[in-house]
C-alpha cells in the first residue's frame, strides 16, 4: 500500500517542533507515567515495552527481574490451503439453508456442525510464542528501600531505581523503531556497583550458545512446525569484566551494563541469522545516549501529535494502583483518565507500526507458549477495536498494518468462498492467524460467521475518510472493497416469503437464541448485524466507485441489492431486534451487542436521520446493562462508544470508571479476564468520540462532555474529510476550536448540539471557532 503522506519530510518538522519544544522553557510538558512502589512477581502487572515488532513485558523483583521478550513473528503453523471442510460446497449450503427457511435451527446447526466448520484443529488457528524469558539476577538484594518502577509515555522508556547500602541504582528499558533493537541500561552512582548475571529460558528445544559478551539462541518453534528464529543478547560494559559461567552470562564490578537485544524469524523469508547480526552491528554502531535519543525523537514524533488534559495534576502523588485502587472504592481521577487515554496510544505505538503485524489479541506481549486464544486475530469485534482510535487520534501510521492484513487475506479467502460455498470475491470468518486463515472453524455459535473480511474493509474505507487519498483508494482500498462485496453478491439469496435478499446460514456473534419449541439455537438468517456489515461494505463500494468514476454492471449489481436487504427492525419492546425474528433471548446480558454494529462502528443510526432507531438503540443497550452487559473488557469499551454515539454523556462516563472499578489491572492493561488488549484502545475511540465525533460530513464538538470534565482540552484530533482539530472547553462550554485542512474540503460544524455554521477550508488553511 502507497503511503498516504512524505513520511521523511515529516519526520523532519516533527523532530524540528519536538526539538523546539523542548528548549522552551515556558511550555511545561505534563508528567504522564504509570508508576508503583513496589515490585511485581505477576507477568499482567509488569509494564510492556515495544516497537511494534519487538517488545517486552518487564516485571520481576530487585534480586530477580523478569524481562519476557517478544517478537511478532514468532508462530507455531504454516501456511496451508486445507484448513476448509472438505465436505462443505454449494449443495450442502442449500441444504442448510432449507432447513433455516423451515424453521429447523437446530437441525441445520448439527447439520452444519459436521458439514460445514473444520475442527479447531489442526485447521484452526495458530499460536503466537514468547520469544524468551531473560532473569537478571542480582545476589544479596532481596532487601533493598526507595524502590520505585515506572513507565514514562512521553518518552516510551521503562525505568526502576532503588537503594542498596547507601547505593542508588537505576535500570532503563527502551525498544527502538529506527534501532530496530531492544536497549536496556544498568547504572549506579558508585563506580564497580554493577554486578549482575543474566540467563535466557524457554524450552528443551532451543539452542542457546554463549560467548563471554553474549547469548545467542534459536529453535525452529511448533516442534519443527512454524517459524525458524534467531535471537542475540549483546552485553557491553564500562569498566569491570563479563563472562560465561554455568549457563549465564556474569558481570562483575561493571560502572555501567548496556544490554542490546535484536531478534527476527523466516517469517517474511531472509536469514534470521543474519538479520540479527545486521540489526546488532548497526545498534553497536551508536552509543546509549545515542540510541536513546533517536528512539525519543522518533516516538515522540507520533506520540506528542496529540494532548490531553482534564486535569491540573501531575499524578506524581499517588502511584497508579493506589490511584486505581481509590477508583474501585468510588472516587473519580481525572488524571488516571488521562494517563489510560494516552497507554493506549502508547500501546498502539508500541505495537503496530509501518512494516510491522497488526497488533493482536495482546498486541505483541503474550506470556509463554499457549496465550490465551492463541493470541492471534480474532476478526468478529477485536482486531477492529484495536485501530478504531488509530485514525482519529493522529495514528494513521500505526493503522496501516491493519490496512494490509486485510489485503492479505485475499489469497486464503478466495479458496474459502469458492470451496466453502461455492461463491466468487473472498471471505474471512471470526479467527485469523500469521498465516491469514479464513476458514469457518469450531462451534457454529462463533465459528459459522462468513462477515468477518467485510468487516475489517470498513477499515479501508475509514482511511480514505480521514486521507481523501485517491490513488490510495483506488490501488488498495477499492480491490479489496470489491472483491469482499462480490461474495455477497454470490451468496445471499432471497426469502422464500418476502423475497428479500438474505445471508443463509447466519449467526449473531457467539449469541444463541430460543426456538418456538424452548430449543436454544444460534443459527438462522438474516441476523441484523449481517445487514448493517452488508449495506455499509456496498455502499462504500459505491462512494469509492463514484469518486473514482467507475460505472460498471458490478456497481449496478450492488445498487440494484441494497434496495433489496431487509431493514433494521424494531421489536414489539421498542429495541432493535437481533435476528429476523423475534426470538428470546437465553443471554439477555451477553458480552456481544453485534446488532448496534449500525450505531457504532457504522453510523448508520443518528438521532437526526434515524430518530427510531436511534431510541431503539439507546433501549436495547439500557436492556444489555440491566441484564449484566459489559462484563468483559472489550465489551465495555465498546458501551462507551455506543453511550458516546447516543450522546450519552454521563452514561459514557459511568462505564468509563467501571472499565476502571472491573476490567483494569493494576498497570492499566485491559482484562477480559484474562488480559485482552482491545479494551485499552476502545476506551480511547469512546473517549474520543464523546469530545469530537466526524461522520455524516460534520464536526461535532464535545457531542457527549460529561459534567466530570468540566475543564480541559484535546489538541490534534483528527477528522474525516482531512482535517485536524484542537478544543478547548470550560464550565462545560466550547471555548475555542481551532480546525486545520490538511485538503480542501467544506464540513458543518456543531456545538452544543446544534448546527452553527457550514465551513470551506483549502489546503493549508484554518479557522477558530467559539460559540456565541
Amino acid at each position: 500500500m502507497k503511503s498516504t503522506i512524505n513520511k521523511t519530510a515529516l519526520l523532519l518538522i516533527i523532530i524540528l517542533f519536538v526539538a523546539c519544544s523542548t528548549t522552551d522553557k515556558t511550555v511545561k510538558e505534563q508528567p504522564l507515567k504509570i508508576w508503583f512502589e513496589q515490585s511485581t512477581k505477576k507477568w499482567n502487572e509488569g509494564l510492556p515495552i515495544g516497537n511494534g515488532s519487538l517488545g517486552a513485558m518487564v516485571y520481576g523483583t530487585s534480586a530477580k527481574e523478569v524481562i519476557c521478550l517478544n517478537e511478532e513473528t514468532i508462530w507455531t503453523g504454516e501456511k496451508r490451503y486445507d484448513r476448509d471442510n472438505k465436505k462443505a460446497g454449494p449443495e450442502v449450503i442449500k441444504k442448510i439453508q432449507q432447513m433455516v427457511f423451515d424453521g429447523k435451527y437446530v437441525e441445520a446447526e448439527e447439520f452444519l456442525t459436521t458439514n460445514l466448520l473444520a475442527k479447531r484443529f489442526p485447521t484452526g488457528t495458530m499460536t503466537n510464542q514468547m520469544l524468551a524469558d531473560l532473569f537478571v539476577e542480582r545476589q544479596g538484594f532481596d532487601s533493598v528501600a526507595n524502590f520505585r518502577r515506572e513507565l514514562d509515555l512521553n518518552t516510551a522508556v521503562q525505568t526502576t531505581q532503588f537503594e542498596k547500602d547507601g547505593i542508588s541504582y537505576t535500570r532503563e528499558c527502551f525498544s527502538s523503531f529506527p534501532g530496530k533493537a531492544m536497549v536496556i541500561k544498568y547504572s549506579a552512582d558508585k563506580k564497580g556497583a554493577i554486578s549482575l548475571s543474566a540467563s535466557i529460558k524457554r524450552n528443551k528445544n532451543t539452542n542457546i550458545e554463549l560467548t563471554n559478551n553474549s547469548i545467542h539462541f534459536s529453535e525452529h518453534v511448533g516442534n519443527g512446525m512454524g517459524v525458524k528464529f534467531n535471537s542475540t543478547i549483546h552485553f557491553e560494559t564500562k569498566g569491570g569484566k563479563t563472562e560465561a559461567k554455568n549457563g549465564k552470562i556474569v558481570v562483575s564490578d561493571a560502572n555501567e551494563l548496556v544490554i542490546r537485544i535484536v531478534g527476527a524469524s523466516d517469517y517474511r523469508g531472509g536469514n534470521p541469522k543474519q538479520i540479527c547480526a545486521d540489526n546488532l552491528k548497526n545498534a553497536l554502531a551508536d552509543d546509549y545516549k545515542e540510541l536513546l535519543s533517536e528512539h525519543v525523537t522518533d516516538y515522540r514524533s507520533l506520540f506528542k501529535r496529540l494532548n490531553f488534559t482534564i486535569s491540573d495534576g501531575d499524578g506524581e502523588d499517588l502511584p497508579t494502583d493506589k490511584r486505581l485502587q481509590k477508583v474501585k472504592d468510588g472516587a473519580v481521577d481525572n488524571y488516571l483518565t488521562q494517563v489510560q487515554y494516552q497507554f493506549g496510544r502508547y500501546l498502539l505505538i508500541s505495537s503496530s507500526r509501518p512494516g510491522t503485524m497488526p497488533a493482536n489479541l495482546q498486541g505483541i506481549w503474550v506470556n509463554g507458549f499457549k496465550p490465551p486464544w492463541n493470541s492471534d486475530y480474532h476478526i468478529n469485534i477485536n482486531i477492529q477495536m484495536n485501530y478504531w482510535m488509530a485514525e482519529m487520534t493522529n495514528l494513521a501510521e500505526c493503522h496501516e498494518p491493519f490496512l494490509k492484513f486485510i489485503g492479505s487475506l485475499r489469497e486464503m479467502g478466495r479458496i474459502t468462498a469458492r470451496e466453502t460455498y461455492g461463491c466468487g470475491g473472498f471471505v474471512a470468518h471470526h479467527t485469523s492467524d500469521a498465516w491469514l486463515a479464513t476458514a469457518a472453524f469450531g462451534r457454529a455459535r462463533y465459528g459459522m460467521w462468513p462477515m468477518g473480511a467485510a468487516w475489517c474493509c470498513q477499515h479501508l474505507y475509514t482511511h480514505y475518510e480521514y486521507t481523501e487519498d485517491k490513488e490510495y483508494l483506488s490501488e488498495h482500498a477499492y480491490p479489496i472493497m470489491k472483491e469482499a462485496a462480490q461474495f455477497f453478491v454470490d451468496f445471499m439469496i432471497p426469502h422464500p416469503k418476502t423475497g428479500m435478499l438474505v445471508t443463509s446460514p447466519s449467526v449473531s456473534p457467539e449469541n444463541n437464541f430460543m426456538t418456538a419449541e424452548g430449543e436454544v439455537a444460534t443459527v438462522s438468517y438474516g441476523c441484523t448485524m449481517d445487514r448493517a456489515i452488508i449495506l455499509e461494505l456496498y455502499r462504500n463500494c459505491i462512494k469509492s466507485a463514484e469518486i473514482l468514476g467507475i460505472e460498471d454492471a458490478f456497481i449496478d449489481t450492488l445498487k440494484s441489492q441494497v434496495t433489496k436487504i431487509p431493514p433494521l427492525q424494531i421489536g414489539s419492546d421498542g429495541r432493535l431486534m437481533e435476528w429476523m425474528e423475534e426470538f428470546e433471548e437465553p443471554y439477555p446480558g451477553h458480552r456481544h451487542i453485534s446488532h448496534l454494529y449500525a450505531l457504532h462502528p457504522s453510523n448508520q443510526i443518528s438521532k437526526e436521520r434515524t430518530p427510531e432507531l436511534f431510541d431503539a438503540a439507546k433501549k436495547t443497550i439500557e436492556y444489555r446493562l440491566a441484564n449484566g452487559g459489559g462484563h468483559t473488557g472489550w465489551s465495555r469499551a465498546w458501551i462507551i462508544n455506543f453511550w458516546a454515539r447516543l450522546l450519552e454523556a454521563e452514561k459514557a462516563h459511568e462505564n468509563i470508571i467501571a472499565l476502571q472499578q472491573k476490567s483494569t489491572l493494576p498497570n492499566l492493561l485491559d482484562v477480559h479476564p484474562p488480559f485482552q488488549i482491545d479494551g485499552n484502545f476502545g476506551v480511547v475511540s469512546g473517549i474520543t468520540e464523546m469530545l469530537m465525533q466526524s461522520h455524516d460530513g460534520k464536526i461535532n464538538l464535545l457531542p457527549a462532555l460529561p459534567s466530570a470534565w468540566p475543564n480541559g482540552s484535546i489538541k490534534g484530533l483528527r477528522a474525516r474529510g482531512g482535517f485536524e482539530v484542537d478544543i478547548e472547553w470550560e464550565n462545560e462550554k466550547l471555548k475555542l476550536a481551532t480546525i486545520r485542512a490538511t485538503t480542501s474540503g467544506k464540513f458543518r460544524i456543531y456545538s452544543n448540539g446544534a448546527l452553527s455554521k457550514v465551513i470551506s477550508l483549502k489546503k493549508g488553511e484554518s479557522m477558530n471557532w467559539k460559540d456565541n
